[in-house]
């Protein structure tokens, strides 16, 4: 009887998993679909001002490779990059100033902001500087990009076009993450899949949604919808800034759009398991908003969802539960459909899809990491400054190895 019962709680649960897959499948804006790239656009015949805001701390070994990219933007109208040298030990500014001199094209003004006073983060204090160096050119749009983001000759004339087109405050773009090492293709992909199950794209473009979230590499931003929203004053706290300067916009009445990008790309690497694992817990327990009953929660859900399928079919072949056995079959082919595309789009190979759950208890263990971090006072961190908590002074530590 005990062994019947086990069974059946094991086939129970399989099928609360699979029920979560068909809602996530059919009722969360359609997340799994990756066709949702730049809007419709025409070219305006007057082309309005950009100023190119890229905060920059130790990014000497990528500036290289991204750069040169946005000083080639092939842009009718005025823009102008502002890049912000946010106490750098490397050299970024002097390396900064030396690829304008060797390769052209818009121009360049290096900016340092000196040390973030308490209640920011050193990554918004330095959006902060750059747009107030970009105001004395009175730009009619703001182009916000990390410094690691690499930009087709075209980008910015294709983010002006499309902004003005559709009507849209922000325009951002989901960034192509290098995929190149084995730990890249297995983490990657599912780290975008995630963030588009967190916040479907279709919902976030959608006027009279409350899901607003924008991909911090690449956002355009008309420079009157960053003095109503009060960017980056207003957010000034935040850790995971782009999903808040988002908010803020669409809070205030603007109407904002997300995508997958087509020719803009990170060539920051992740060869290790280590770097991807610290790129997710650094932030992983701030988008929990620091609670034990969301961490708790979340690590069920990911859990349930997630973990139960092979779970339950490996249990049910087992000890000859077919229904055990079924379930949990069809809730992990499901899941593994879903992922389907988003390998697609990564260029990757479709036996990965039914390696997500060993991903998504990776992302678990990355967030309990997290929350661990943070309660031992390292907080979250970006660039070898942590924030405990959103009130503090961001503390500079050396960069672990």
């Amino acid at each position: 009887m005990g062994q019947t019962a086990r069974v059946s709680a094991i086939a129970w649960t399989a099928a609360v998993s699979l029920t979560a897959w068909l809602w996530l499948l059919l009722c969360q804006g359609f997340f799994w679909r990756t066709d949702v790239r730049l809007p419709a656009r025409r070219e305006p015949d007057d082309w309005p001002s950009v100023c190119v805001v890229v905060p920059a701390r130790d990014e000497a070994e990528v500036l290289p490779a991204s750069l040169p990219s946005l000083l080639a933007q092939d842009y009718p109208g005025r823009a102008e990059v502002f890049l912000v040298d946010d106490g750098s030990s490397d050299g970024t500014g002097e390396l900064a100033r030396a690829l304008a001199r060797r390769h052209g094209g818009l121009p360049l003004t290096v900016g340092t902001p000196g040390e973030p006073p308490a209640g920011w983060t050193g990554k918004l204090w330095a959006v902060r500087h750059g747009i107030d160096l970009a105001r004395a050119r009175d730009p009619e749009y703001l182009l916000l990009t990390d410094a690691d983001i690499a930009h087709a000759p075209d980008s910015l004339r294709m983010l002006v076009a499309a902004a003005g087109s559709g009507g849209f405050d922000v325009v951002s773009q989901m960034a192509r993450l290098r995929v190149a090492s084995t730990w890249e293709r297995l983490v990657v992909p599912a780290f975008v899949y995630f963030f588009a199950q967190l916040y479907p794209f279709r919902r976030i473009g959608r006027k009279g949604s409350r899901t607003a979230a924008a991909a911090g590499g690449c956002v355009l931003l008309r420079a009157d919808a960053a003095e109503r929203a009060r960017i980056p004053d207003a957010i000034r706290h935040a850790v995971i800034d782009d999903v808040a300067l988002a908010r803020a916009v669409k809070g205030g009445g603007g109407h904002i759009w997300l995508g997958l990008a087509e020719r803009v790309d990170s060539v920051r690497p992740y060869p290790r398991l280590h770097d991807l694992w610290r790129m997710v817990s650094r932030s992983a327990y701030a988008q929990l908003r620091h609670s034990l009953a969301l961490l708790t929660g979340t690590v069920a859900g990911l859990a349930l969802v997630y973990l139960v399928p092979p779970v339950a079919l490996a249990a049910g072949l087992a000890t000859g539960d077919a229904g055990a056995a079924a379930l949990g079959g069809a809730a992990w082919l499901v899941m593994a459909g879903t992922y389907a595309p988003m390998l697609r789009y990564y260029r990757q190979p479709l036996w990965l899809a039914p390696l997500l759950p060993f991903t998504a208890f990776l992302y678990l263990l990355m967030t309990a990491d997290s929350a661990v971090q943070h309660y031992r006072g390292r907080g979250a961190a970006w660039k070898g400054r942590t924030y405990a908590r959103p009130d503090t002074v961001p503390e500079s530590v050396p960069e672990e190895g």
